[in-house]
């Protein structure tokens, strides 16, 4: 951390950097306590000491060797300010691995020779040179000030102190994770112009998932105006931006992608692998009521067409209409698959048992042979729609109420008896079609009261073939239903077995006659 806090005000009118957060990197300037009454000491210029510049063992860098610029960085013939670095060894931070650790002697220290009019771009050195720094003594020659680092940092530290002599800052950042690594060290010794540097560059670059969690370790420690861009890039705006972006998606895929299939099949996997199951099912929800609107639509405005305007005018909007509608089906039958999928179906299955009225606009339609060359597959699709919903009711994926399960047989079984009756020639693909959603809805009749059961049931003959070996499911279907007819439940005789003997207990007791 920053210590020797009468350092750091410096007269600053900006924010200071609160270089202590947790959240910063392993590294810590420190001013040593025990030597503040000497950070301006008196000394000569003289050759620097072959212990003060060590080369690391660490094959991935070295400590900084004398320059031999003038006026450079390191030069111990220019320089007015030593800069001692020492190991933190009391850091929770520090490394003990050995790939990132930079190995030092036992002393675990060594010195830099800077100069006092580059290290003032640094507002945090600028406010250790600051006046009241200064002895009342005569002039120095020498200002020594201590910072300590860990070991994994050393070179992220030499490196931000060489970014003093440069204009070209940029220059010497090329990863996201040199960026990271210098910026907490530039934001600790408030070095302006390197956080503005690395800021810059992380705006612009991706990030790894471990890069980003340091960036969002790192922008609370930014001015406003400095973490606004990265702040957007990792923070939504509003709380349902993630479902607003599922609904385009889904809106692109099923309307607008010119490879329907493989877009379709990407958003499959995304709504699967989505964290929130609540939000997916109010994004479907959403996208299913869309679709079953734009297809309700086209159906009543083709089975009541208006026959003022000219003939073949109407003639193509109707043809329009049994378009809209087939495409909107299948977009209806995609979704519904990806609601059953994910088990967020019932607002669908509740929705599909309230559509006496679209129902009737169906039943009108298919009894017309209008749509035959225009739309064959239509009424297959919304079948479709209609045994995946009840399959998925009648297996428990959705549990749905008895009243559901009631309107949603009522209101599809004469749908199913009209393309049964009326879409010839039966295809193969239309008869395996026919002969799952009759079993389905067999299936939940069985689960529904007697009378509500026998009311449907009878609606059910028109499943009977010429030879009734060949509809098991329909002589199942009332083979159980007359057996529950005729039974009189064991539980039934137990109840009044016990009345009986508690009657007959009472008349022993009060020595009246009870009639059973």
């Amino acid at each position: 951390m920053i210590g020797g806090g009468n350092g750091g005000n410096g007269g600053s009118k900006k924010r200071h950097r609160v270089g202590s957060n947790s959240r910063l990197s392993s590294t810590a300037a420190v001013i040593d306590s025990s030597r503040l009454d000497g950070t301006l000491t008196e000394g000569s210029h003289k050759p620097l000491p072959t212990s003060s510049i060590r080369r690391s063992n660490s094959r991935h860098s070295f400590l900084p060797i004398a320059s031999s610029v003038p006026n450079g960085f390191n030069d111990p013939n220019t320089a007015d300010v030593i800069l001692r670095l020492y190991l933190d060894q009391s850091s929770p931070f520090d490394s003990d691995d050995s790939e990132t650790a930079v190995a030092v002697d036992s002393t675990s220290e060594f010195e830099i020779y800077l100069h006092s009019s580059v290290l003032r771009r640094s507002k945090y050195f600028s406010a250790l040179l600051s006046d009241r720094w200064k002895k009342d003594s005569g002039e120095v020659d020498y200002y020594r000030f201590n910072l300590a680092v860990t070991a994994g940092s050393i070179n992220n530290h030499v490196t931000v102190l060489q970014l003093l002599y440069t204009n070209e800052i940029s220059s010497t950042i090329d990863t996201a994770s040199k960026a990271l690594e210098l910026l907490p060290i530039a934001l600790e010794l408030l070095f302006e112009d390197c956080v503005t540097a690395c800021v810059r560059y992380l705006e612009a670059v991706p990030w790894t998932e471990e890069e980003e969690i340091i960036v969002l370790s790192i922008i609370p420690l930014l001015r406003d105006e400095e973490s606004v861009e990265l702040l957007a890039r990792v923070s939504p705006p509003k709380s349902d931006l993630s479902e607003e972006m599922l609904h385009g998606l889904i809106l692109t895929a099923i309307h607008n992608h010119p490879n329907m299939a493989f877009a379709k099949a990407f958003v499959a996997k995304l709504l699967r692998d989505f964290s929130s199951r609540e939000s997916a099912r109010r994004v479907l929800d959403k996208s299913f009521e869309t679709s079953l609107k734009v297809v309700k639509e086209s159906l009543e405005e083709y089975s009541s067409p208006d026959f003022r305007g000219d003939h073949n005018e109407t003639e193509a909007i109707q043809r329009l209409n049994l378009h809209t509608a087939m495409t909107n089906g299948r977009h209806l039958l995609w979704l519904i698959e990806r609601m059953i999928e994910l088990r967020v179906a019932d607002t669908a299955v509740k929705e599909w048992s309230e559509q006496a009225s679209f129902t009737a606009d169906l039943q009108r339609a298919f009894r017309d042979d209008a749509w035959r060359n225009i739309v064959p597959g239509l009424p297959a699709v919304v079948l479709r729609c209609t045994c995946k919903l009840a399959n998925a009711v009648a297996s428990g994926v959705i549990l749905a109420s008895r009243q559901v399960r009631m309107k949603m047989v009522k209101d599809w079984l004469p749908v199913l008896i009209v393309c049964k009756d009326n879409v010839t020639p039966m295809l193969t693909n239309h008869k395996s079609l026919y002969l799952e959603l009759e079993e389905t809805f067999l299936k939940i009749i069985s689960t529904l009261p007697m009378s509500e059961a026998q009311e449907l049931l009878q609606q059910c003959l028109s499943f009977s073939t010429r030879n009734v070996e060949d509809c098991p499911h329909l002589v199942s279907a009332f083979t159980t239903w007359f057996r529950r007819a005729n039974r009189q439940l064991p539980g039934l005789r137990l109840i009044s077995l016990h009345l009986m003997i508690k009657l007959d207990r009472i008349q022993d007791i009060s020595g009246f006659s009870v009639t059973t």
